[in-house]
């Protein structure tokens, strides 16, 4: 099926559910997906986002900036105290909890609103890399409709950037607790160094770019294309002194660049 024919599916789809709610992030996908269902569906496309530790204050706030743009309805739910057990203890199944978790906070929120269909940005190439949150999904009975239709990212970026959306070339983001290695407990002051130092990097020019964390190491990862800005005197040094500053002790560059999913390995 050609790209044209599974936008049409998309909407075709859309259009037979009638109301959605739709887990909304502000990345690619997310996006997307929103304006999409908010061109068939009007007011009857809601974006629910949920606001806990793991997430970027940066991304919501993005996130926000969207929907105001689209016109959408947005609804941020706020959670000053995520105490998920297994997503505190940081097991491989991290993830499946995670999700568990948020889904049932965003399918009370549609529950109460009386809408039946919750969606979320799930597309064809997630399922190639480890992902327990999709079963959590499975079992919530969250629909996917971006999946379903065989959309891929690139194709989601192609359709996006016709659409208008300046998602369209937006860099991958994961949750900030995927920069914290399995088996590490996952605290809000790990996240926040995560997300200070990972701000820093951005406000630099980077693109695409990780801070692992290991410890008191910082590991830094970006694109391959961008390795080569770090090989300057000044820009070693400032970035090793606002990490320290900011509460790492030990400051790496990781040479092989960003890869996705590498902590899953």
């Amino acid at each position: 099926m050609n790209i044209e024919k599974k936008y049409e599916l998309l909407k075709n789809k859309l259009k037979e559910m009638g109301k959605v709610v739709i887990a909304y992030s502000g990345g690619v996908d997310s996006n997307f997906l929103l304006k999409v269902a908010s061109d068939v569906l009007g007011e009857n496309a809601v974006a629910v986002t949920v606001h806990a530790m793991m997430h970027s204050n940066r991304e919501i706030e993005e996130a926000k900036e969207y929907t105001r743009e689209f016109g959408v309805k947005h609804e941020v739910i706020k959670v000053d105290n995520f105490n998920e057990k297994g997503f505190i203890e940081n097991g491989p199944k991290r993830c499946y909890y995670c999700k568990c978790a948020v889904f049932d906070m965003i399918k009370n929120y549609a529950l109460k609103n009386n809408i039946k269909y919750i969606l979320d940005g799930t597309n064809l190439d997630d399922l190639g890399d480890y992902r327990p949150g999709l079963k959590a999904l499975e079992e919530l009975e969250i629909v996917s409709p971006l999946k379903d239709c065989g959309l891929t990212k690139e194709e989601i970026r192609i359709l996006s950037k016709k659409l208008g959306l300046k998602t369209y070339n937006k860099p991958s983001f994961a949750c900030l607790a995927s920069r914290i290695p399995y088996g590490d407990k996952i605290t809000e002051e790990k996240l926040r160094l995560v997300e200070e130092s990972e701000n820093y990097l951005q406000d630099l020019g980077f693109r695409q770019y990780r801070v692992r964390i290991h410890g008191d190491i910082a590991r830094i990862e970006v694109a391959k294309d961008e390795i080569c800005k770090f090989f300057d005197d000044e820009m070693m040094k400032n970035v090793y002194t606002k990490l320290k500053d900011i509460g790492f002790k030990y400051v790496t560059l990781d040479l092989n660049g960003y890869e996705m999913g590498s902590l899953n390995k």
